[in-house]
């Protein structure tokens, strides 16, 4: 695999870091902005929101930038908005760094992915899309709690520093290390592109891409106060359970770019089987702490196992949609990772059940079922292939 695509990794786990450090920061935000926990939590909706906005208008305003150039510039507009977060003292703006820095990474993964994709040997590009993923998988191993830590020592800002510190390194290796091939895009017509993103596989592995998201971040964004509220573990604890999530999540990501190229294979189509079960375990044995840090590995590992495999799948069902297929694939995981955690959050607050949240999970993935098992899709002979 070519050595840029590693630095594009590297880029997406300090990305990867940004987006979902906001959840382990928000007492010392509430605290020194003077504004409501609740506010200061909206942080991390903030970044979904600007991901899903961002995502096609960035790759549509990209689409025929010099690929270098484009990546270079959506690095340095994330280290600037990181900076620019760190010394704010107030707390709208922060905000809204928050959705510009989703909006230009976005951007940057809209690049990123048919760069990586067109780099990889052949048959390699679901490997290519899996390093890349695994930058944020790795980012919720190491990267979140090295910010949750780093927050407690030193401040909130510290971490907004860290991420664009982190930033500097893949930013100076695109400059010198882009291949030849990433510094000019191909010709690029948009309709085209929007004609082929309609097809029924694409439109399919999408929706089904954003079924296992959203019910994969239903739970991520309850598993804290599951681990405290339901099996009484230590607030210490959190971050050991979040990373197991992580590790999960990194195998599954590495297993699926290993073993597969985007086809719905048989193993494919039993992850997706498996993950509705997985969380109506975890679901009704979340109080054991044992069983909770077990299935939280094991859905870590299934969910973007799977979900690796159909931003794959999206990208090879839509080779006529190089430049805007994967910031549609993106657009549809973070509906789902946004839409999740607000359907949960109403049912939680009415239930008093945090438990609850991972039922929504179940279901969602129950969901998902009939879109893997329909007639045609379920051998490789079929319009999955």
């Amino acid at each position: 695999m070519p050595l840029f695509v590693y630095v594009l990794g590297l880029a997406v786990f300090a990305q990867g870091t940004s987006e979902f450090m906001a959840s382990g920061l928000v007492p010392g935000i509430a605290g020194e902005l003077s504004v409501p926990v609740g506010a200061a939590a909206a942080l991390t909706s903030a970044y979904a929101v600007g991901m899903i906005v961002g995502a096609p208008a960035m790759a549509v305003l990209s689409a025929r930038w010099p690929r270098r150039r484009a990546l270079a510039g959506f690095l340095a507009a994330f280290v600037v908005v990181h900076v620019v977060g760190a010394v704010t003292t107030s707390f709208p703006l922060l905000f809204g760094t928050r959705i510009v820095a989703a909006v230009v990474n976005a951007g940057f993964l809209a690049v990123a992915m048919p760069v990586a994709a067109a780099l990889a040997p052949e048959g390699k590009q679901a490997r290519a899309t899996a390093i890349l993923l695994a930058g944020i998988t790795l980012s919720c191993v190491a990267g979140v709690p090295a910010g949750a830590v780093l927050g407690d020592l030193a401040g909130w800002r510290s971490a907004f520093w860290a991420v664009a510190a982190l930033c500097l390194p893949a930013l100076v290796l695109v400059f010198r290390s882009a291949p030849a091939d990433a510094a000019s895009p191909p010709e690029v017509s948009i309709r085209r592109e929007l004609r082929e993103l309609k097809s029924p596989p694409v439109r399919h592995a999408m929706l089904l891409g954003a079924l296992v998201n959203g019910a994969t971040f239903t739970t991520f964004a309850f598993l804290a106060v599951i681990a405290t509220d339901v099996a009484h573990l230590p607030a210490g604890a959190v971050s050991g359970l979040l990373a197991a999530f992580g590790v999960g999540a990194f195998l599954g990501v590495t297993v699926a770019g290993r073993k597969g190229n985007g086809e719905l294979r048989r193993g494919l189509i039993l992850g997706l089987c498996a993950l509705p079960v997985g969380w109506a375990a975890l679901a009704a044995t979340g109080t054991q702490p044992i069983a909770l840090f077990v299935l939280a590995t094991v859905q870590g590992g299934l969910s973007f196992g799977c979900g690796s495999a159909l931003i794959a799948r999206v990208m090879r069902v839509a080779p006529g949609a190089p430049a805007l297929g994967g910031s549609f694939a993106t657009v549809a995981f973070n509906v789902g990772a946004f839409l999740g955690p607000v359907l949960a959050g109403f049912v939680t607050e009415a239930t008093g059940d945090y438990r609850d949240a991972v039922w929504i999970s179940a279901a969602v993935a129950v969901a998902a079922l009939p879109l893997v098992l329909r007639r045609g899709w379920v051998t490789s002979a079929g319009p999955w292939r």
